[in-house]
Protein backbone atom coordinates (compact mmCIF):
# COMPACT_ATOMS: atom_id res chain seq x y z
CA UNK A 1 0.00 0.00 0.00
CA UNK A 2 0.79 3.79 -0.63
CA UNK A 3 -0.38 6.79 -0.43
CA UNK A 4 -1.54 9.39 -3.66
CA UNK A 5 1.68 11.20 -2.55
CA UNK A 6 3.76 8.20 -3.20
CA UNK A 7 3.06 8.30 -7.03
CA UNK A 8 5.43 8.04 -9.47
CA UNK A 9 5.47 8.02 -13.17
CA UNK A 10 5.47 4.03 -14.15
CA UNK A 11 4.29 2.91 -10.83
CA UNK A 12 1.36 0.27 -11.38
CA UNK A 13 -1.64 0.38 -9.46
CA UNK A 14 -4.49 -2.16 -8.37
CA UNK A 15 -7.58 -0.61 -8.75
CA UNK A 16 -11.26 -2.45 -8.42
CA UNK A 17 -8.59 -5.87 -9.18
CA UNK A 18 -7.36 -3.98 -12.83
CA UNK A 19 -3.93 -2.86 -13.05
CA UNK A 20 -3.37 0.81 -14.34
CA UNK A 21 -0.05 2.53 -14.87
CA UNK A 22 0.62 6.22 -13.78
CA UNK A 23 1.01 8.17 -16.88
CA UNK A 24 1.13 11.70 -15.29
CA UNK A 25 0.07 12.76 -12.13
CA UNK A 26 -0.11 16.09 -10.68
CA UNK A 27 -0.96 17.47 -7.24
CA UNK A 28 -3.18 20.11 -6.83
CA UNK A 29 -3.61 22.57 -3.86
CA UNK A 30 -6.06 25.03 -4.82
CA UNK A 31 -6.91 28.14 -2.30
CA UNK A 32 -10.22 26.97 -1.02
CA UNK A 33 -10.79 23.12 -0.55
CA UNK A 34 -8.42 20.03 -0.03
CA UNK A 35 -5.34 19.10 -1.44
CA UNK A 36 -6.10 16.64 -4.75
CA UNK A 37 -4.39 14.60 -7.04
CA UNK A 38 -5.30 14.20 -10.52
CA UNK A 39 -3.58 11.31 -12.86
CA UNK A 40 -3.72 10.23 -16.00
CA UNK A 41 -3.51 6.14 -16.01
CA UNK A 42 -3.23 3.58 -18.70
CA UNK A 43 -4.83 0.21 -18.05
CA UNK A 44 -1.75 -2.44 -18.58
CA UNK A 45 -3.93 -5.26 -20.70
CA UNK A 46 -6.04 -2.98 -22.70
CA UNK A 47 -4.19 0.49 -23.34
CA UNK A 48 -7.64 2.56 -22.65
CA UNK A 49 -6.74 5.72 -20.85
CA UNK A 50 -8.48 7.51 -18.21
CA UNK A 51 -8.10 10.37 -15.87
CA UNK A 52 -8.37 9.94 -12.52
CA UNK A 53 -8.51 11.97 -9.09
CA UNK A 54 -7.70 11.56 -5.90
CA UNK A 55 -7.67 13.33 -2.79
CA UNK A 56 -4.41 13.63 -1.31
CA UNK A 57 -2.78 11.21 1.11
CA UNK A 58 -5.41 8.48 -0.08
CA UNK A 59 -4.19 5.03 -0.01
CA UNK A 60 -3.93 3.06 -3.44
CA UNK A 61 -2.88 -0.17 -3.91
CA UNK A 62 0.26 -1.01 -5.76
CA UNK A 63 0.95 -4.12 -7.82
CA UNK A 64 4.27 -5.50 -7.93
CA UNK A 65 5.55 -5.73 -11.17
CA UNK A 66 8.77 -7.38 -12.02
CA UNK A 67 10.80 -5.84 -14.73
CA UNK A 68 13.45 -7.82 -16.18
CA UNK A 69 16.04 -7.74 -18.96
CA UNK A 70 15.21 -10.24 -21.51
CA UNK A 71 16.52 -11.58 -25.30
CA UNK A 72 13.96 -12.12 -27.89
CA UNK A 73 14.69 -15.06 -29.54
CA UNK A 74 12.30 -15.85 -32.55
CA UNK A 75 8.43 -16.16 -33.06
CA UNK A 76 6.96 -19.59 -33.71
CA UNK A 77 3.99 -18.40 -35.10
CA UNK A 78 1.96 -18.21 -32.44
CA UNK A 79 3.92 -16.49 -29.83
CA UNK A 80 6.81 -14.95 -29.33
CA UNK A 81 9.71 -16.51 -27.44
CA UNK A 82 12.31 -14.64 -24.76
CA UNK A 83 14.80 -15.39 -22.72
CA UNK A 84 15.95 -14.26 -19.34
CA UNK A 85 19.74 -12.78 -19.60
CA UNK A 86 20.69 -13.94 -16.09
CA UNK A 87 18.66 -17.67 -15.30
CA UNK A 88 18.23 -18.34 -19.33
CA UNK A 89 14.68 -19.53 -18.83
CA UNK A 90 12.79 -18.86 -21.47
CA UNK A 91 9.70 -17.22 -21.84
CA UNK A 92 6.68 -17.71 -24.13
CA UNK A 93 4.24 -14.29 -24.98
CA UNK A 94 1.11 -13.59 -27.01
CA UNK A 95 1.25 -11.50 -29.87
CA UNK A 96 -1.36 -9.42 -28.55
CA UNK A 97 0.92 -8.94 -25.27
CA UNK A 98 3.52 -7.80 -27.43
CA UNK A 99 1.21 -5.32 -29.63
CA UNK A 100 3.52 -2.96 -31.73
CA UNK A 101 6.64 -3.79 -29.99
CA UNK A 102 6.72 -6.45 -32.75
CA UNK A 103 7.13 -4.20 -35.20
CA UNK A 104 10.77 -3.08 -33.99
CA UNK A 105 11.99 -6.97 -32.35
CA UNK A 106 15.02 -8.44 -34.17
CA UNK A 107 16.27 -11.56 -32.98
CA UNK A 108 18.77 -11.10 -30.12
CA UNK A 109 18.02 -7.94 -29.27
CA UNK A 110 17.39 -6.99 -25.70
CA UNK A 111 14.01 -5.50 -24.20
CA UNK A 112 12.24 -5.36 -20.84
CA UNK A 113 9.56 -7.95 -20.11
CA UNK A 114 7.49 -6.69 -17.08
CA UNK A 115 4.91 -9.46 -15.16
CA UNK A 116 2.75 -9.43 -12.65
CA UNK A 117 2.25 -12.81 -10.57
CA UNK A 118 4.01 -14.68 -13.30
CA UNK A 119 1.36 -13.14 -16.16
CA UNK A 120 3.47 -11.04 -18.73
CA UNK A 121 2.20 -7.31 -18.81
CA UNK A 122 4.17 -5.38 -21.54
CA UNK A 123 6.75 -5.44 -23.62
CA UNK A 124 9.34 -2.59 -23.21
CA UNK A 125 11.25 -1.40 -25.92
CA UNK A 126 14.31 1.25 -26.10
CA UNK A 127 13.17 4.61 -27.21
CA UNK A 128 15.11 4.39 -30.45
CA UNK A 129 16.58 1.38 -32.78
CA UNK A 130 18.48 1.05 -35.34
CA UNK A 131 17.31 -0.90 -38.78
CA UNK A 132 17.74 -1.66 -42.11
CA UNK A 133 15.68 -0.76 -45.10
CA UNK A 134 15.15 -3.52 -47.10
CA UNK A 135 12.71 -2.12 -49.78
CA UNK A 136 12.05 1.68 -50.74
CA UNK A 137 11.78 3.52 -54.12
CA UNK A 138 15.18 5.34 -55.36
CA UNK A 139 16.20 8.69 -54.04
CA UNK A 140 16.52 11.20 -56.77
CA UNK A 141 18.95 13.85 -57.08
CA UNK A 142 17.61 17.06 -55.60
CA UNK A 143 15.20 15.06 -53.81
CA UNK A 144 16.57 16.47 -50.06
CA UNK A 145 15.43 19.65 -50.78
CA UNK A 146 12.12 19.14 -49.94
CA UNK A 147 10.23 17.98 -46.28
CA UNK A 148 8.41 15.12 -48.85
CA UNK A 149 8.82 11.86 -47.84
CA UNK A 150 8.28 8.35 -48.84
CA UNK A 151 7.05 4.69 -47.56
CA UNK A 152 9.88 2.65 -46.70
CA UNK A 153 9.93 -1.26 -45.31
CA UNK A 154 11.88 -2.01 -42.69
CA UNK A 155 13.50 -5.30 -41.80
CA UNK A 156 11.21 -6.54 -39.78
CA UNK A 157 8.52 -5.89 -42.55
CA UNK A 158 7.19 -2.81 -40.88
CA UNK A 159 6.43 0.65 -42.97
CA UNK A 160 7.48 3.45 -42.08
CA UNK A 161 7.59 7.57 -43.67
CA UNK A 162 11.52 8.56 -44.71
CA UNK A 163 12.71 11.04 -46.58
CA UNK A 164 12.92 10.94 -50.20
CA UNK A 165 16.69 10.69 -50.19
CA UNK A 166 16.88 7.69 -48.11
CA UNK A 167 17.60 4.61 -50.00
CA UNK A 168 17.40 0.57 -49.48
CA UNK A 169 19.74 -0.96 -48.21
CA UNK A 170 20.47 1.84 -45.29
CA UNK A 171 20.42 1.99 -41.55
CA UNK A 172 18.20 4.65 -40.20
CA UNK A 173 17.43 5.02 -36.29
CA UNK A 174 13.33 4.82 -35.98
CA UNK A 175 11.48 6.22 -32.80
CA UNK A 176 9.30 2.85 -31.16
CA UNK A 177 6.82 5.01 -29.81
CA UNK A 178 5.49 6.88 -32.98
CA UNK A 179 7.29 4.77 -36.01
CA UNK A 180 8.78 8.34 -36.82
CA UNK A 181 12.28 8.26 -38.98
CA UNK A 182 15.08 10.00 -36.52
CA UNK A 183 17.73 9.81 -39.17
CA UNK A 184 20.89 8.10 -40.76
CA UNK A 185 22.90 5.53 -38.92
CA UNK A 186 26.78 5.93 -40.26
CA UNK A 187 28.17 2.38 -40.13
Amino acid sequence: MATTNDLKNGMVLNIDGQLWSVVEFQHVKPGKGPAFVRTKLRNVESGKNVDKTFNAGTKVETATVDRRTMQYLYNDGTSFVFMDVQSYDQLEVPPETVGDAQNFLLENQEVIVATNEGRVLFIELPASVELVITFTEPGLAGDSATGRTKPATLETGHEIQVPLFINQGEKVKVDTRDSSYLGRVKS
